[in-house]
């Protein structure tokens, strides 16, 4: 009933009194809240961005399960000597283990068996199991003594995500699109693609709060793109329902959600608007986005054979580059398949395969396309992988368990010093000798790309300032150019 919507904010509204006047603005104070009733779009808030940007667009490559940084980025070629030896407790510092290794009697160190090569102009060091991405060495800026406060997997993915380890706050493609708006008004400002690694089919699984709004108001969400079937439900226009009847609909019910939102005064009613513009709009622009019959077959071969494959890493690839074409502000791919505890070698195998030619092959596309000089991708995780064996190791098996102290990140693209590779770790690769890079850190250095000062998109919610770096948070210059 309208009477149970007549809450302190419609009381407050009404109240002749300067006092509820003063509470009303102090509730609904934050930037940029005269935009947010607008049904035609997100709009960018007053002041944003704050300065010009390097990056119109981001494109995250989250590698869900946390990737062996020494297998893959980060080579410790004195530890072969040192095969199946106890980590030295001078190494180790007494640093917390998960559950699934704080019973072991002992923490056999266990090399990578993969050979690694420099590449490039730059001399980066890479793995044999990433043959494409090393070919385009020079496009990278590698960081390796990134650090995040989770050491599970849930937790370290919620907080790379939303800056906190717990679930509710907004995430990060979230909160650009509150603070930068949109400029695609027919496909929404954040869009997530997620696929099955080879490696570990039944893997660690997303939730779909890791794109939510959290606080901020709902149409900036991430919209999920489904991997099979038809990409988003309820585009379609039922049976006997053609365009012309929809649209009238539509205009039918936002007159009555109009007039509801006089009544009550609740700005979710001015987001469901929106969100029905939307997907009317996206009727048409979804189909012709996912239609790649239009891509010449240089393009698909480069992108490799699993590009024909719908929810594949590699299609999702070629359609992050088609989104960015449209100015989709953040596209989030979420691969899953990373979490090896055991068999890492077989594991290691099947993700690289899947990622590594489309990962070299988006960022090749967007080059030739000129537009990786505004579009910043992100490679990488939740956290790293320990140097000692989850359980037993041999001459050629071995697996790893969660280690959040340093692991690697690759950035490329629009404002990053391409071609070098920042901080380092210690000969085990357990702790970080220089350059330590908090993940508050690396979240103010994406914003900055964006031209976002982290210290200033806030929203108030419960009374306080809250902010994706939290209260934490510094610009690495040493990663920009």
């Amino acid at each position: 009933m309208i009477q149970d919507e007549l809450n302190r904010r419609l009381f407050l509204r009404n109240s002749s009194l300067s006092v509820g006047t003063a509470a009303l603005a102090s509730l609904l104070a934050s930037p940029g809240r005269a935009n947010e009733a607008s049904p035609t779009g997100h709009v960018a808030l007053p002041g944003f961005p704050n300065f010009a940007p390097k990056a119109k667009r981001i494109i995250y490559l989250f590698q869900s399960g946390a990737p062996s940084q020494m297998d893959l980025f980060d080579p410790k070629p004195m530890l072969e000597s040192r095969r199946g030896e106890n980590l030295p407790e001078s190494i180790r510092q007494g640093q917390r283990l998960t559950t699934m290794t704080s019973g072991q009697a002992n923490f056999p160190v266990a090399p990578t068996i993969f050979k690694f090569a420099q590449h490039g102009q730059s001399g980066m060091w890479m793995s044999e199991l990433l043959p494409n991405m090393a070919s385009i060495a020079d496009e990278f800026c590698m960081i390796r003594t990134v650090k995040t406060e989770a050491i599970n997997h849930d937790p370290a993915i919620t907080f790379s995500q939303t800056g906190s380890q717990l679930a509710g706050r907004p995430s990060i493609g979230s909160w650009l699109s509150y603070g930068l708006g949109s400029e695609n008004q027919d496909l929404p400002a954040y869009v997530v693609l997620t696929s099955f690694g080879s490696g570990r089919p039944d893997d660690q699984p997303l939730y779909d709060r890791l794109w939510g709004a959290g606080f901020l108001p709902s149409k900036h969400q991430g919209v999920k793109f489904r991997n099979k079937g038809d990409a988003v439900l309820y585009l379609s226009n039922p049976p006997g329902i053609d365009s012309v009847s929809r649209r009238g609909t539509l205009d039918r019910i936002a007159v009555l959600n109009r007039q509801h939102y006089d009544q009550v005064g609740d700005p979710e009613i001015q987001t469901r608007i929106a969100q029905y513009e939307m997907a009317f709009r996206m009727q048409t622009s979804v189909p012709e986005l996912l239609n790649v019959s239009d891509e010449p077959q240089s393009v698909l071969d480069m992108y490799g054979p699993d590009v024909k494959r719908p929810g594949s890493y590699a299609a999702n690839c070629l359609l992050a580059r088609r989104l960015a074409e449209r100015d989709v502000r953040f596209v989030q791919l979420f691969h899953m398949g990373w979490d090896h505890h055991g068999g890492l070698p077989a594991a290691i195998r099947g993700q690289c395969k899947d990622t590594d030619q489309a990962t070299a092959a988006l960022i090749k596309d967007l080059k030739q396309r000129d537009l990786l000089k505004d579009t910043l991708i992100v490679w990488g995780g939740e956290f790293g992988r320990t140097i000692y064996s989850q359980g037993g190791i041999t001459a050629n098996d071995y697996g790893r368990d969660h280690h959040p102290r340093c692991y690697t990140m690759l950035l490329a693209g629009a404002g990053v010093k391409t071609g070098t590779t920042y901080g380092e770790t210690d000969d085990y690769c357990y702790n970080t000798v220089r350059d330590p890079v908090h993940v508050h850190d690396l979240n103010a250095t994406i914003l900055h790309l964006l031209g976002i000062e982290h210290t200033k998109l806030t929203y108030r919610y419960q009374g306080r300032d809250f902010r994706l770096t939290d209260i934490h948070g510094e610009v690495i210059k040493g990663l920009l150019v």
